[in-house]
This record gives C-alpha cells, structure tokens and sequence, in this order.
C-alpha cells in the first residue's frame, strides 16, 4: 500500500509557486509540464488546495498563488488537503475477517490501536515539516543558493 502521489504531487506544484511565480503566470499547464502529469490532475489539486485555504486560483489566466505565509503550511495540512488515504484513514482492513477464527474474531482489538498510533506518528512528523523548509532546500539544491 501506498499514499497516493497526489500528495508528493501537491508539495512540487509549492515548491513550483515559490519558485517561479515573479517570473511566470503559474496555470494548471505550466504546472503540469513541471511534474508531468495531466493538466486535469492539477486542476483538481489546485481546486482541493483552495478549498482549504493553502493557495488562491484565479481561473482563466490569472495563475495560482500561495495563500498563506510558508511557515504556516505543513506536510500535515497538504496531506489532508488532497485527501491521499481513503476515509482519512492510513490503513485500511481487509473485509470480513471470519468471525469463527480466535484470531479473525480478534483481529481489530488486536490491531486497530497500534494502527493508531502509527498512523499518529507519521501525522505528528507530517506536522513537523513545513513549506519553508521546502523552500530552502529548493534553493539549496536547484538554484544554488544557501
């Protein structure tokens, strides 16, 4: 299983705003071309981003914008943002454990707190990163600057 790359998808259409949004009308196609996905693709992250307050869209030509200063956006408000598990819920069970088997019949009190908890850790690390540390390492590995 997998987190969707919507997520990791989101995080490069920021890292692309910061970048190039003095020099360039950032739309869904120059986003697009950045991360080689379809355009339509974009479009919906960019509609799932706004409704949360992370950037602004301006439809037509007017381009997309970061909403909020970069220390304020986390890996945490991206994540849930574009929805990248499904029922906001980082493991999903496999259907209908056999309720006639010791552990089939157990299996969710066996399971569903540790689950918890991992799913907690990679939230509260989530939460830790934010977009300005993005920034910085964009500048530290793409345009050279420290």
């Amino acid at each position: 299983m997998q987190i969707s790359s919507r997520f990791t998808i989101a995080v490069h259409i920021f890292a692309c705003i910061d970048t190039f949004e003095k020099e360039y009308k950032i739309t869904s196609e120059f986003l697009a071309s950045s991360t080689n996905v379809n355009p339509v693709i974009i479009r919906k992250l960019l509609a799932q981003l706004k409704a949360a307050g992370l950037v602004s869209v301006v439809r037509g030509s007017g381009g997309a914008s970061i909403a909020k200063p970069l220390q304020d956006i986390t890996f945490l408000d991206i994540y849930k943002a574009v929805e990248c598990v499904e029922d906001g819920k980082l493991f999903n069970f496999h259907e209908n454990p056999n309720s006639n088997c010791p552990v089939g019949k157990n299996i969710h009190h066996i399971l569903d707190d540790k689950l918890e908890r991992v799913q907690s850790a990679m939230e509260k690390e989530l939460a830790s990163i934010t977009l300005e540390d993005i920034k910085k390492d964009t500048a530290k590995h793409i345009l050279g600057r420290v």
